[in-house]
């Protein structure tokens, strides 16, 4: 578990940016692999979320995350989800003590919110398409509903995709450059001809500095080159794997 000095406040907020380090799931899934939708078995899944969830100090129920379908959808949580309940969305936020809210990623962006004067607090999954359609603005604007200011709130990217494994082709570009503009600083040259680099660290900083965000920073770290500590989707893909596994983000508030 990697944690953020932003979002180290004891008494306040416990949070981490977990590793694929520590589970029991076997083979591609090594080792804490909390994807349910993944083709683990899900006995091993539910046994690594529950140790995630004990790393937090919540129950395993208390730990929620939505079904993730790269949207700007967020969802405003009170309680676990119940079996049959629509989860759809790619950011939840919270003010409810002891119920811990968290995403899953494999190269996209976990980004963990907090308010921590409101006691309000955010997990959103950005990977390049909810960043550019909106999921960021909008975890800020759920958040504000429930007390949080803008100006107060700490958002800290995680692990994913930095730019030197991240190569994009022509039609990536011209749609950011047209739905905002200005983002032709993000991409930089590649060896194929055509062919970009794209830094979605950097663009995701950005979004969050030019949403209002109070303080925004990345820490930095890439899922795509680190294989001992991340999943990575890309990476998989490279190498004609069957499939991957995810590594979460979350958060809890504690106390009253």
């Amino acid at each position: 578990m990697i944690t953020a000095d932003l979002l180290t406040m004891p008494g306040i907020i416990r949070h981490g940016f977990f590793t694929r380090q520590g589970g029991v799931s076997t083979g591609i899934y090594g080792s804490l692999n909390i994807g349910l939708g993944s083709s683990d078995e899900r006995a091993h899944v539910l046994e690594n979320r529950a140790r995630v969830a004990a790393s937090l100090n919540v129950a395993p129920e208390q730990l929620v995350s939505p079904y993730q379908v790269h949207s700007p959808d967020v969802i405003t949580v009170s309680r676990p989800f119940m079996e049959d309940e629509d989860r759809t969305a790619d950011a939840l936020v919270t003010a409810t003590p002891g119920l811990a809210i968290g995403v899953s990623t494999a190269d996209c962006g976990p980004v963990l919110f907090a308010d921590p004067q409101a006691r309000v607090i955010g997990a959103a999954h950005a990977g390049w398409r909810g960043a550019l359609t909106g999921v960021l603005d909008n975890t800020l604007t759920a958040m504000e509903k429930l007390g949080a200011r803008r100006e107060n709130t700490i958002a800290v990217l995680g692990p994913c995709i930095s730019a030197a494994a991240y190569e994009v082709g022509p039609e990536f570009r011209e749609r950011f450059e047209a739905e905002a503009p200005g983002s032709g600083r993000f991409f930089g040259t590649s060896g194929r001809e055509n062919h970009f680099m794209f830094d979605l660290q950097a663009f995701i900083i950005a979004r969050l500095q030019a949403a209002g965000t109070g303080r925004a920073e990345s820490l930095g770290l890439c899922t795509y080159a680190d294989e001992a500590r991340f999943f990575s989707y890309r990476r998989t893909t490279h190498r004609g794997e069957p499939d991957y596994g995810r590594q979460i983000s979350a958060l809890v508030l504690t106390g009253d």
